[in-house]
């Protein structure tokens, strides 16, 4: 065993000691783009249910928000992980562990078998969505990430633009030829700004949802904070890990709607302009972690992520300019 495996089965003795005398595999998960690390702890006689360790870093503000989301979330009764233990010192959480089987896995699946595992999906983040701004005290504000205004959108646009734009497909964004893109993207995080503001997940797409069952549960929602619904269900139903088409978009947004009380028409009007901001910043995202963070398979999903964001910019009112970002200027 590794010495580092030795040393986190240590730590873990000392949090459970009645599993002092217990062997233990530890199983390193691979998967993510995050600076966190996760292990499987699984115990041989069945001396415990198997557990995630979670060892994260201070590196990102939103690391530390993992505890108290999670609580947040238990006590709305929406589905994550139990905690077992948590180290803060030793920025170490021992989670339930919910299984190997991700929303992902079925993206092979005939629609009839997938629909009933999105729709669970988008039923349990509905609890979510439930929770407004306005019930939300001071005290509830710090404890999130920032709340998505006009700044965090502009944000996300930045990283596009640098990491991408410039980055990756090597165009110089601020030439005059690009001017009317930038009125729209000015146009769009404003729009995207004035909207009233409801508890959202952040990074919401089918790698972050495990499948119990027939139910659906979540992990790595420590971006916790105030948003749009619409980001959510971009993120879900514009996931360029999965391939999903129009017919199975419009059934999962009316469900969503119908589920929720919604009115479809104005959801998918907010809808396409929160999925082109949300593929802009996964695009950032990809060429970020392709290019300057050692992570070189996230590049594959460059191709689907721009397929995506070429129909939302032809789908979502007064944004198809926007295309001339990733497409160049026309001759």
């Amino acid at each position: 065993m590794p010495p580092e495996h030795e040393a986190l089965l240590i730590l873990t003795r000392e949090h459970f000691p009645a599993l002092q005398d217990a062997p233990c595999e530890v199983e390193p998960i691979l998967k993510g783009g995050s600076d966190r690390h996760f292990y499987r702890l699984n115990w041989e006689n069945n001396a415990h249910a198997p557990m995630i360790l979670m060892v994260y870093t201070m590196a990102r503000r939103d690391n530390p928000k993992f505890v108290p989301a999670t609580r947040r979330l238990a006590k709305l009764g929406v589905h994550v992980p139990g905690i077992h233990a948590f180290d803060e010192q030793r920025l170490c959480v021992w989670l339930d562990d919910l299984g190997r089987v991700d929303l992902h896995s079925f993206r092979e699946q005939p629609w009839e078998v997938r629909a009933p595992l999105y729709e669970a999906t988008l039923r349990e983040v509905a609890r979510i969505h439930a929770v407004t701004t306005a019930s939300l005290s001071p005290a509830d504000l710090d404890e999130l990430e920032p709340e998505f205004d006009e700044a965090l959108y502009e944000w996300e646009q930045n990283y596009f633009l640098d990491h991408f734009v410039r980055g990756f497909l090597g165009r110089e964004f601020l030439d005059k030829s690009y001017e009317a893109a930038h009125e729209t993207l000015r146009r769009l995080r404003r729009e995207l700004a004035r909207l009233p503001r409801c508890l959202v997940h952040r990074d919401f797409q089918s790698q972050n949802v495990l499948i119990r069952g027939q139910d659906a549960w979540f992990v790595d929602y420590q971006g916790l904070r105030p948003g749009l619904a619409e980001y959510d269900l971009a993120s879900l139903l514009y996931d360029p890990y999965v391939s999903l088409g129009r017919t199975e978009r419009n059934h999962l947004l009316r469900y969503y709607a119908e589920h929720r009380g919604l009115e479809l028409g104005a959801l998918r009007e907010t809808f396409y302009l929160c999925a082109a901001q949300r593929l802009m910043q996964a695009l950032g995202a990809y060429a970020n972690l392709s290019r300057n963070m050692g992570k070189p398979h996230f590049e594959q999903h460059i191709p689907a992520a721009v397929a995506n964001l070429t129909e939302v910019c032809a789908e979502g009112m007064g944004i198809d300019n926007l295309r001339v970002l990733f497409e160049g200027p026309r001759e």
